[in-house]
């Protein structure tokens, strides 16, 4: 590859992480806290193309090129493909080939007392109910969102994907339904679900990992996230 192309390259990588790094296309590859590092990491490769091309121009006269192949240019189709399509969360798929990865956490924060529905995470209702015997969960009005897997007997989970990193290493946190659950449930949907913590479990078919069951009593549809990953059981 001749140094037009790679500073081509360059500024087109430097490119791509500037805009992803300012809209929500970041959300997609790495965490929410990682966006900094992102727009920093896009800067510094603008930077560089731009010191490439000056330094190039500069000792033109005194080097002499060799021509390349232009197919070289072809290594730019993948960092244009990023620009412009962006690629779906992980979702179903993923989560039904990936045991769950919930774990013991150190401790249990008091969660907010009163009438009002408790709002819980995932892996936040699932630490609870497995390793605390949902102690702080009985006799509580749950709402709890993320997005429906079935497994290979059609039995449906609720499901939150968490990342560590980034989206490589994601992993998911599953719960089981029983109780109201709708008739008819399609993978990949994202549901709110309000129900009641339940002390029944199950296993998970890919690695026996614990999954707690919640208790439906409404379900409703409701549009994706704007972080469709939910990093809170990793920090």
């Amino acid at each position: 590859m001749n140094r037009l192309a790679q500073t081509a390259l360059l500024f087109l990588l430097g490119a791509t992480l500037l805009h992803a790094g300012t809209t929500d296309l970041y959300l997609r590859y790495v965490k929410e806290g990682l966006r900094p590092l992102v727009l920093l990491a896009g800067a510094v490769l603008i930077i560089t193309a731009a010191a490439t091309l000056w330094y190039d121009r500069r000792s033109a006269p005194t080097h002499d090129h060799h021509r390349e192949p232009r197919i070289s240019w072809l290594l730019t189709l993948p960092v244009l493909a990023l620009i412009l399509v962006a690629p779906p969360a992980l979702g179903s798929y993923s989560a039904g080939h990936t045991g769950t990865a919930l774990t013991k956490p150190f401790g249990f924060p008091a969660l907010p007392t009163g009438d009002a529905p408790l709002h819980l995470a995932v892996a936040d209702y699932a630490g609870r109910a497995i390793y605390d015997d949902g102690r702080a969960l009985r006799d509580r009005e749950l709402k709890i969102t993320g997005f429906v897997t079935l497994d290979r007997k059609g039995a449906p989970y609720l499901v939150r994907m968490g990342l560590n990193c980034c989206a490589a290493d994601a992993q998911p946190v599953k719960i089981a339904l029983t109780g109201n659950v709708p008739p008819v449930l399609r993978p990949d949907t994202w549901l709110e679900i309000t129900g009641t913590y339940t002390p029944r479990r199950t296993k998970d078919p890919v690695n026996d990992g614990p999954i707690p069951y919640l208790k439906v009593t409404t379900a409703r549809p409701v549009p994706t996230p704007h972080d469709p990953y939910d990093e809170t059981w990793n920090t």
